[in-house]
């Protein structure tokens, strides 16, 4: 019998990952949430699974050799179940490189320059006091330009980022992809992006994992959210 993975979890990009991941591989979860503007993530029980006080990340209740297991960080969590089910990982060797290589590219350059992006065009502008800073507005929506074109330019030859296979580099990426307007980036030049993001958009599991409490999603405007997640 296969016991219901724990999910720890907030409705953010980072959290969409390993939402759509166990949609996608029909893996039965248990949610609980995590909330980051109320502080949940420091409580001492949720650290001795995420050390990093980061969410999402789970525990495995059949993990390797039948025992319980915890894992944090996005990705760690997503090449995790990806062995675990042998889904979206690809069917080679060369495959798997590829899939490595997009998805450490969204968690060092996607994930990190979108979320300054939109800490400094949409909340920073909000503190007390503002912190309308032109300069970095200016630098990570540029680096987030500039990244949004190495993926364009890799999909105009690939169905996928990884080749012509859909696997977990995709749903890394999507969560942050999917939010750039909030970033004020524009597809007019970015084609093959855009018809991606469409595709990816249109798969049921994504839909299921992005809706994964999505009334719960809010822009962290008031003075204790931010106090806890901008640390000020």
């Amino acid at each position: 019998m296969t016991h219901p993975i724990d999910l720890y979890f907030w409705p953010t990009p980072n959290g969409w990952k390993v939402s759509i991941a166990l949609e996608e591989m029909d893996l039965p979860y248990t949610t609980h949430l995590i909330n980051i503007g109320k502080g949940d993530q420091f409580d001492p029980d949720f650290l001795k699974i995420a050390p990093n006080n980061r969410m999402p990340a789970i525990v495995d209740p059949d993990g390797p050799g039948g025992a319980p297991i915890s894992v944090f960080e996005s990705g760690a969590i997503l090449m995790y179940l990806a062995r675990k089910t042998g889904r979206f990982y690809g069917e080679t060797e060369r495959d798997r490189i590829a899939v490595e290589e997009w998805l450490m590219w969204q968690m060092g350059g996607v994930g990190p320059m979108a979320g300054q992006a939109h800490h400094f065009l949409k909340y920073a502008p909000q503190l007390d006091p503002p912190q309308d800073l032109s300069y970095a507005k200016d630098r990570y929506r540029a680096e987030v330009a500039r990244l949004y074109g190495v993926l364009d330019r890799r999909l105009a030859e690939n169905e996928y980022v990884a080749g012509d296979f859909y696997s977990i580099a995709d749903m890394s990426i999507w969560g942050w992809a999917s939010l750039w307007e909030g970033q004020q980036q524009v597809l007019e030049d970015k084609p093959h992006f855009a018809r991606w993001l469409e595709a990816v958009s249109a798969r049921p599991a994504v839909q299921s994992g992005r809706a994964l409490h999505a009334e719960l999603r809010g822009d962290h405007g008031d003075k204790q959210s931010q106090g806890v997640l901008f640390r000020r």
